[in-house]
Parts: structure tokens; sequence; C-alpha cells
């Protein structure tokens, strides 16, 4: 209730304020594990990616957050847990993979810090995707977050990971996966670029 609610006035708020569009919906399987793997501009983000969807989104958060009084609860309502301040640990990679095996759908910002760039993007993605099984979604904001300035989210076709299944999930096979994954994030930027 929590969250389809939040949900419902996020949706208001941002359609008034950064006239907020989504594409590409269709391609978000309606069931069974998903990961929505994103570019990162904007604390508003994590918001962008999941309102327009109808299913619930989690997310990793911040520590700290958990400890704030009110907020705490909220997030975690919201469907976010927490991870510790310097990466991913095992404990939230799986508290991911274990949200996915039941079905559920996870946003993350494999570029990590905003706007790091692809040669920064994170293993951690790639790991949770090769581990749990769950659907690739690659996911493209663009935008500025200007008030009353158009802001889009696009969502793509999912990512064929189908050649890394039978490999380890070593180095350089999660470097190859996350490369494929922010090829595709990329991709669908620069398409939306070049139509508008």
């Amino acid at each position: 209730m929590l969250y389809e609610f939040c949900r419902g006035v996020l949706r208001g708020a941002y359609a008034v304020l950064f006239r907020l569009e989504a594409e590409g919906l269709h391609h978000v399987p309606a069931e069974g594990p998903v990961i929505l793997c994103a570019n990162h501009i904007s604390n508003f983000d994590p918001p962008t990616v999941g309102i327009k969807l109808s299913r619930k989104v989690h997310y990793m958060a911040k520590a700290e957050l958990f400890e704030v009084p009110v907020l705490g609860k909220l997030i975690n309502g919201l469907g976010a847990f927490p991870v510790k301040r310097g990466g991913v640990s095992k404990e939230s990679i799986r508290t991911a993979i274990s949200l996915l095996k039941d079905g559920n759908v996870m946003g993350i910002f494999p570029e990590g810090s905003r706007n790091s760039g692809v040669d920064a993007a994170k293993k951690g993605a790639a790991m949770i995707a090769l581990r749990s099984g769950a659907t690739v979604i690659p996911v493209a904001i663009d935008g500025t977050y200007k008030l009353f300035r158009k802001t889009r989210v696009i969502y793509g076709p999912p990512v064929d990971l189908t050649e890394f299944i039978d490999s380890s999930s070593g180095g350089d096979t999660l470097e190859q996966v996350t490369n494929k994954i922010m090829r595709s994030i990329t991709q669908l930027r620069q398409t939306q670029q070049d139509q508008y």
C-alpha cells in the first residue's frame, strides 16, 4: 500500500515538475525476475526508473539512510535495502539475488556514482544478473531534471546474455557482461538524442 501510494504521488509530481515521459514499457516483463540497469545522472533517478511501471522496483540504498528515524522506515517500506559505504557487500549481493529469485524487480545503476561514465561501470550488476538468471533491461534516462523541461525514461529490449550462461563468473566474464549492458544503455541514449 505504501509503495503504491508513493508511486502515485511521484507520478503526478514528476509529470508536472519534469514532464516525465516513458517509452518502451512493453519491454519490461510482466512477471519473473528483472534487473533494470540505468545510467545515473541525478538523485532523482530511482523514482524515474520505477514510477511508470506497474511492478514494484527494489533498490540498494546507502546504509546511513536507514539510520535516519523516519526516512529509514520509509525507504525500507518502499523496498530498499542497505548497502555499506565503500562497495557492495556479499550480504547485499545475496539479498539482491534472493529478491530476484523470488521473482522481483531490481533497479541498479552500474555506473555507481552519478555521471562516472561507461569506463567506471561496476561489475555488481553483471554478477547479480548471471547468478540470478534475471532478465536484464537497459534503461536510459534522458534529460536534466530542470523544472518544467521534458525528461524521458526509455526501456530497451532485454540484453542477450545467453553467450555467458555457461561461463564462469570470473573477472573477464563480468567485465564483458558489464560492457554489453553499458553499450545497450549508451545505444538507447544515442538513439533518443538522434530522434529529438
